[in-house]
């Protein structure tokens, strides 16, 4: 969805929304937005974000890792600081606008609390990869994801799996440099409705967003 970021939703931009629910947060400190856009970045300082730099180009392609991006923001911050270090970066997406204030303070309270190096906000998706989700299986058709030991003949008997989403990450600042992608490290996830957790990717999406804040749901 080509600027994302400045879409609106009930009159206010989903850079906006996500901006004000950090502030909310009292576990976070300073709020910052990495972009190369220079309209994202007025209207991120008008709702109170920092701005260190514009991201560099070769951090702002469709397929930039993101976690290229947190070490470089982490880095830029650290060296404008002085001698303050960063213990915790939270990654808050601008798709997911209807999370709350609630949901970042407890995935940094379960950082805290456990051995975990990253935790996620997760909830529970209406397909299940060992019942009624397939994949190409060589030139034998498609078979079931994750082959069960009995066949599965209700979602209720499969194993509880969850579907990761970009409302809350969470993780610690040494992680950025001894990993190149979260799922190398110790996670933990902290299980949100999914009316919370929906991310905009496309037009329908943001209907449906459009809804669930109507509704309150």
């Amino acid at each position: 969805m080509p600027g994302k970021a400045l879409r609106t939703l009930f009159n206010r931009p989903l850079i906006g929304i996500a901006i004000e629910c950090g502030l909310n947060c009292p576990e976070i400190d300073t709020i910052v937005v990495s972009t190369e856009d220079k309209e994202i970045a007025q209207i991120a300082r008008q709702y109170g974000a920092t701005i260190l730099s514009l991201r560099p180009v070769e951090l702002a392609g469709a397929t930039t890792p993101k976690w290229r991006v947190f070490r470089h923001v982490v880095q830029e911050w650290e060296a404008a600081a002085e001698n303050q270090k960063v213990e915790l970066l939270v990654d808050l997406d601008v798709g997911v606008p209807l999370r709350e204030p609630r949901d970042i303070s407890e995935c940094i309270r379960t950082l805290h609390e456990t051995d975990a190096e990253v935790v996620v906000t997760a909830f529970r998706p209406s397909r299940n990869p060992y019942f009624n989700m397939v994949e190409k299986a060589g030139g034998a058709g498609y078979r079931i994801v994750k082959e069960p030991v009995h066949p599965l003949h209700n979602r209720q008997q499969a194993p509880v799996v969850f579907g990761l989403s970009p409302a809350v990450y969470v993780i610690r600042r040494d992680v950025l440099d001894r990993y190149d992608h979260w799922s190398q490290a110790r996670m933990e996830i902290i299980e949100i409705p999914i009316s919370r957790a929906w991310d905009i990717d496309e037009e329908l999406d943001l209907k449906i967003v459009e809804l669930l804040a109507e509704k309150g749901i």
